[in-house]
Formats: structure tokens, sequence, C-alpha cells
């Protein structure tokens, strides 16, 4: 079983992805946060194999809470999900130690294949 936290700042991508991904045997969302402040308190309590994150959200960015993740709980494989898919957002995540880069505006089964491959290339 993949557990994984979902970081977004609209409650409604949340609820969607949710919903999406309890159709999947392997996959549990452990949990929710609406930015990476957030996120990193539910990182240290919920232990999840996989954070997918927007990057724009107030507090913290989701670039800046990678970067975290890196430092402090390496072995959390980040995903970005964001709309903002330009060459800049897609280095800065790369920079930060994000696994994986989708746009919110392609198929969730990209996500779902994401999820799947960072797990299974950390464990090998």
């Amino acid at each position: 079983m993949i557990k994984i936290l979902l970081v977004d700042d609209e409650p409604r991508v949340c609820q969607g992805l949710r919903m999406r991904l309890a159709l999947e045997p392997d996959l549990f969302v452990v949990g929710e946060a609406g930015d990476g402040v957030a996120a990193i308190k539910a990182v240290q309590a919920l232990g999840p194999d996989v954070v997918v994150t927007d990057v724009d959200m107030p507090k913290m960015d989701g670039i800046t809470m990678i970067e975290w993740l890196r430092e402090v709980a390496s072995s959390v494989a980040a995903i970005v999900l964001t709309v903002h898919d330009h060459a800049e957002a897609r280095a800065q995540a790369r920079a930060a130690g994000a696994k994986a880069f989708i746009c919110k505006q392609e198929d969730v089964e990209r996500l779902i294949d994401a999820i799947r491959h960072v797990v299974i290339s950390d464990c090998t």
C-alpha cells in the first residue's frame, strides 16, 4: 500500500484526487494539507511514502516544502502537480528534489503512474 499526502490550497483539488485515488487498490491517501507548513506537520505525523504538491500556496510554497523533505524526510518522494507548467517551474522542482512534475491539465492516470513509479524506483 502506497501512502499519499495531498497538498493543495484548493480543497476541491484534494477532494477530487482523494476520490480518484481511492479507486486504486494499492494507493491510500493518508491526509491532506493546504500549504507547505501544514504539509510538513502532516509528513511528520502521518509518514506518507509520497507527497503530491502544488507549487503556488500560501504560508510556504511547494518548492520550499520539497526542499525540506529532501533535507529532513528524504525517504518521502515528492511529485509536483500544478498548473504552472513552464521550464522555470520544472527546473525549480527538479532542483528542489521533486521526482516527477505533472501538469493539472494532464490525465490523472499520468499522476497515478508517477506515484507508483517513484515508489518503485526509490525501492530499487
